[in-house]
C-alpha cells in the first residue's frame, strides 16, 4: 500500500490540491499530514480531495483545534484528528507521527517504528536511523522552498519525495 505523506499547507489550496492530485496519480491509498493546516478551510480540502482515510496530527499554528476537530467529526468520517502525536498501524507498519523534527528523532531512535513522519521547520528530509526511515516531506506552502510531498510503499518499506511542479 502507498502512503502520502503531506506537512505544513499553511493554508496554500493550490498547493494542496496539486499534491492530492499527484497522492492521488502515485496510487496512494491513505494520507497523513503533519500538521499546520491552519484554517478549517484546508480540512474541508484534504478530505473531499482524497478518498481514503486522513490522519492528521497538530501543528503548532492549528490554533483554531476546536472547529477543525468538530467540522471533522461532523462532516468528514474518514478523517482522523490523531491530536498532537499518532501511534498508527498501516498494512502492518509501525508509524508514527509528529510535526516537530525533535519529537521525530527521537521517536525514530527508539527503532519502535518502521516509518517517523514529522514536519515544522519545512525543510526535506528522509534518512535511515536503525530500523525506522525518518521522514520529513517538506511543506506545500512554498515556504523556504519548493512545496513537496512523501510517498511511502508498505510493501517495500521504501520512501521518497516528490517536488511538486510550479
Amino acid at each position: 500500500m502507498k502512503i502520502a505523506v503531506f506537512s505544513d499547507s499553511h493554508d496554500q489550496l493550490d498547493y494542496l490540491k496539486r499534491a492530492l492530485l499527484s497522492a492521488t496519480e502515485n496510487g496512494c491509498a491513505q494520507l497523513i499530514h503533519c500538521g499546520d493546516l491552519v484554517a478549517p478551510f484546508i480540512l474541508s480540502a484534504l478530505a473531499e480531495g482524497f478518498a481514503g482515510p486522513v490522519h492528521i496530527v497538530f501543528g503548532n499554528n492549528d490554533g483554531d483545534r476546536s472547529s477543525l476537530t468538530r467540522r471533522t467529526l461532523k462532516v468528514f468520517p474518514q478523517v482522523i484528528i490523531e491530536g498532537e502525536m499518532a501511534e498508527l498501524d498501516i498494512d502492518g507498519k509501525k508509524i508514527f507521527v509528529t510535526h516537530y523534527p525533535r519529537y521525530g528523532q527521537l521517536a525514530a531512535a527508539t527503532g519502535q517504528y518502521d516509518l517517523v513522519c514529522y514536519g515544522h521547520d519545512h525543510k526535506k528530509n528522509l534518512i535511515a536511523m536503525g530500523k525506522s526511515l525518518l521522514l520529513n516531506p517538506g511543506n506545500l506552502c512554498g515556504i523556504g522552498g519548493q512545496p513537496s510531498w512523501a510517498v511511502y510503499d508498505t510493501v517495500s518499506g521504501s520512501a521518497k519525495i516528490i517536488d511538486l511542479k510550479i
